[in-house]
């Protein structure tokens, strides 16, 4: 869909300018995640430390909750100063003159990086399935290129189109505009969590964008408005401007965005090198790069969800169709596997994956089905509400495939064909994930896209690796690290 040119604004030169770029930013993501299975947390405060064990001081903030920063808690903030700023809730006694007050107290809980990445699972579904390009920086971030799914046309009659109802500089409600709602409303109804947009022509301003309204915002800028959308912004909101940065652009005398974009450009490149004659473009608005994939998946797999069910015909049903959909996959992208795997997920959502692995690359749908429905009968007689197969360690180059004879997909393993290890719970019931062959942690998402016949069909694919610290950009753009996001969550690093 070509964009056309919006009622009130010129036409602009760049080549780019119809390009729409979203950039999706979860909101307070950890403290979401905790809410969304213990929905009685929302509207607390709540602090998720990381390195920290429950009724313990120790430990640094990954994230907090809106409602715990007004008591000036922040990311990557040692969890014994947020006590002091925010008691805990457990210590909280009404009946205690010394105790600290219940309304001034906050909830701590310890990371659960498994649980958070099947959730975020769940977002990436739904973002793959809106977007034909799509760039995961982190496990709660991600950047698409919807382009070719909408437009900046204005919505509605052309000549009296509807004023926009997002936040940021847009006037004229557009496609574009529309089609970010939608992409909202799919992530917090089919994930259960919430999600900042920033829409823009370029990927440096979609990402000003998402942080300028949070949470749950919706910030339109188009083109046109880019370079005065981003002028009084101080400059550390620019993509790519860290804490160290800041500090040098604030002794040159540069303290806004504006003042950044009427800069010198060779003073910058001398001060900064070329990231300076970077950041003097992009305070200008201008940002040519393509929003690209990440690289390889490193798996492939498929889901279903189902009503929960302990009928074995129905599980293997399933189990057969998702393996042939899987292999079929693998056999179009020319890559062999050397893992085959399954999950199930037990009511509500207590996550088991079990895994097995081969003595070398294969290509063999026939081994798949077997591999998988003989890992599936450990699940005999249990309900289960999601299924998967997935093949992993996938090998891209032209190999020659391993030689299987006397392969038993049915043994307990040895000679690198070995099976999972045994499942697990802890012991309150919440989802243990096991290990798989290799003795790696085999995740899996929780992903949801409508099947035809009333169950939910959709890619279960491993996390890209992040590709540059958050908050500062992708690693090709030469920031220094920040360790905390624009959101405030403290990075955790490569999650993937």
């Amino acid at each position: 869909m070509a964009g056309g040119t919006l009622p009130g604004t010129e036409a602009d030169d760049d080549a780019g300018s119809d390009r729409v770029v979203f950039h999706v930013d979860m909101d307070c993501f950890y403290a979401s995640c905790e809410r969304l299975r213990r929905p009685e947390l929302t509207g607390e405060p709540l602090v998720v430390g990381m390195g920290y064990e429950a009724g313990e001081t120790i430990g640094a903030v990954a994230t907090a909750s809106y409602e715990a920063r007004a008591f000036g808690v922040e990311s990557a903030m040692p969890i014994s100063e947020a006590l002091d700023l925010l008691p805990r809730r457990a210590n909280a006694d009404p009946d205690d003159p010394d105790a600290p007050d219940p309304e001034e107290a906050g909830r701590y809980l310890p990371v659960d990086l498994d649980y958070y990445k099947e959730v975020a699972s769940d977002v990436k579904a739904v973002l793959r399935d809106c977007a034909d390009t799509l760039r995961e920086v982190s496990v709660d971030e991600a950047y698409l290129d919807v382009t070719d799914r909408t437009a900046w046309d204005a919505a509605g009659d052309p000549a009296d189109p509807p004023p926009s109802a997002a936040a940021g500089p847009a006037e004229v409600r557009t496609l574009a505009e529309g089609y970010a709602r939608h992409v909202k409303q799919r992530i917090e109804r089919e994930a259960g969590v919430p999600a900042s947009v920033g829409v823009a022509p370029n990927m440096s301003t979609a990402k000003v964008a998402s942080d300028a309204d949070k949470p749950d915002g919706l910030v339109v800028v188009t083109p046109g408005e880019v370079e005065p959308f981003l002028a009084s912004l101080p400059t550390a909101e620019i993509h790519g401007v860290g804490p160290v940065t800041e500090r040098t652009l604030a002794d040159l005398g540069i303290e806004t965005a504006g003042d950044l974009a009427a800069a010198d450009p060779d003073r910058l490149g001398e001060e900064l090198g070329d990231r300076g004659r970077e950041l003097y473009r992009r305070a200008r608005g201008e940002d040519d790069r393509e929003v690209t994939p990440t690289g390889l998946p490193k798996s492939l797999s498929r889901e279903s969800s189902l009503s929960a069910t302990a009928d074995e015909e129905r599980k293997r049903e399933t189990v057969r169709a998702l393996a042939a959909d899987v292999a079929r996959r693998a056999r179009e992208r020319g890559c062999l596997y050397r893992t085959i795997g399954i999950k199930a997920v037990e009511p509500p959502y207590e996550v088991n994956t079990r895994a097995r692995s081969l003595p070398g690359p294969v290509d063999d749908p026939d081994l798949v089905e077997s591999v998988a429905l003989d890992l599936l009968d450990e699940f005999a007689g249990d309900r289960v509400r999601k299924l998967g197969v997935r093949v992993s360690k996938l090998d891209f180059a032209e190999s020659d495939q391993a030689t299987l004879g006397g392969f038993d997909p049915g043994g307990d393993g040895g000679n690198g064909a070995g099976g999972g290890s045994g499942r697990s719970r802890d012991g309150d019931g919440e989802r243990n994930v096991g290990r798989n062959g290799d003795g790696d942690t085999d995740l899996g998402p929780r992903s949801v896209a409508a099947d035809g016949d009333g169950g939910k069909l959709t890619d279960w694919v491993d996390d890209e690796p992040s590709t540059g610290e958050r908050g500062e950009g992708d690693a090709d753009d030469g920031a220094e690290p920040d360790p905390r996001d624009a959101d405030g969550q403290a990075s955790l690093g490569d999650w993937s």
